[in-house]
């Protein structure tokens, strides 16, 4: 089983952004979790960061066939990239919404989530076991 994890804007700075709001561990922190993570599952991950649109987006599309599911940490691209939605929409590979903080107890345009429209589950305010969560589901989810 492959899971492809994308993270979007800003993710790359954990540790240095807002520590309040992410924590202090960098993301460097977060691929060893969930590599150590997949690993206990069986699942082979890939990992995927960019502050680009367009990027995670080929990223996307080019997963088609390649991956069993994806998870996706869309950052600020989550409360308005349609482009993004519909990508995942279009390569129907299981794909699952991952926040660090909880979106819906942050200011009020981070409630919305066009990545939740292409997602089968969210998990939002958890740090990184929402990751692990995600992998746990993900491979619940294929093995039906």
């Amino acid at each position: 089983m492959k899971v492809l994890i994308i993270n979007g804007p800003n993710l790359n700075l954990l540790g240095l952004r807002q520590p309040e709001v992410y924590g202090k561990l960098t993301y460097n922190d977060l691929l060893s979790y969930c590599q150590k993570e997949a690993d206990k599952l069986g699942i082979e991950v890939n990992f995927f960061q960019s502050n680009h649109e367009g990027a995670i987006i080929d990223v996307i599309q080019d997963s088609y066939n390649k991956v069993d599911g994806i998870i996706i940490n869309a950052g600020a691209y989550t409360h308005y990239s349609i482009a993004i939605m519909d990508a995942l929409k279009s390569v129907n590979i299981p794909t699952i919404e991952v926040h660090l903080s909880d979106i819906y107890k942050r200011e009020e345009y981070r409630h919305i989530s066009y990545i939740k429209e292409a997602s089968i589950a969210s998990f939002v305010g958890l740090g990184f076991e929402g990751y692990k969560k995600a992998l746990i589901k993900i491979k619940e989810n294929i093995g039906k």
